[in-house]
């Protein structure tokens, strides 16, 4: 029988924030808030970690995630996530559909994943991933010049042609298309997702700490 799986990729070595994935966010490791909220659907028959770092197997195992040991080979900082989730395919067996949640995404809407693998299924997808729309002015410097990219100056920002952004929520693909080393196809449906979540993503203690605020405010209320 086929299954659908989720695979949550956290190597060592992070340079910005060390050792992040391991880090106590409200009182949990940052890894475990992907395992305990992979826990919360049914459809999904199984959960590993994939990793090179011995303290995020143990944490993996202590809330009962599956663990791949991940090669140095692979566990590079310029490494591409889809070579750890198409090496973790190797030793397991069935698997038809893959959910790729990144530990540096810890806060997601409660029923994100419900509702995209819904979507995900009902059109015969072949992946999917969250997007966000960004309402930012933006532009890059030439020769000490700011040259606008998405606007003309004094354009008001709710006038701004729609542009959007990889949030790194989830993404949904084949397991088939991840054993051709591709995460997001040609065809690939962009969920747009516009909640606060969407903006959490740990790569410094500045993230980690905006994080931990939203998570204590979410508590409250």
């Amino acid at each position: 029988m086929s299954k659908t799986i989720v695979i949550i990729p956290a190597r060592a070595g992070s340079k910005r924030l060390p050792n992040k994935n391991t880090l106590l966010l409200q009182g949990i490791p940052l890894v475990a808030h992907s395992i305990l909220y992979a826990k919360q659907f049914s459809f999904i028959d199984d959960i590993f970690v994939t990793t090179n770092d011995s303290k995020v197997k143990e944490i993996a195992l202590q809330y009962n995630a599956k663990v791949i040991d991940r090669p140095e080979e692979l566990s590079g900082n310029n490494e591409p996530t889809v070579s750890a989730l198409k090496h973790a395919l190797e030793f397991i067996n069935n698997v038809e559909h893959v959910v790729l949640l990144q530990p540096t995404n810890p806060l997601r809407p409660s029923n994100l994943l419900f509702d995209a693998f819904e979507i995900y299924q009902k059109q015969g997808l072949e992946s999917l991933f969250t997007v966000s729309r960004s309402w930012e002015k933006l532009g890059k410097i030439v020769d000490n010049q700011f040259l606008s990219f998405n606007y003309t100056k004094g354009q008001r920002s709710q006038d701004l042609e729609p542009l959007y952004y990889e949030n790194g929520l989830l993404y949904i693909a084949k397991a088939s298309l991840i054993k051709k080393d591709i995460l997001i196809s040609d065809n690939a449906y962009p969920l747009e997702v516009n909640h606060i979540y969407a903006k959490v993503d740990i790569d410094t203690q500045d993230d980690f700490d905006y994080a931990a605020y939203l998570l204590q405010k979410a508590n409250k209320e």
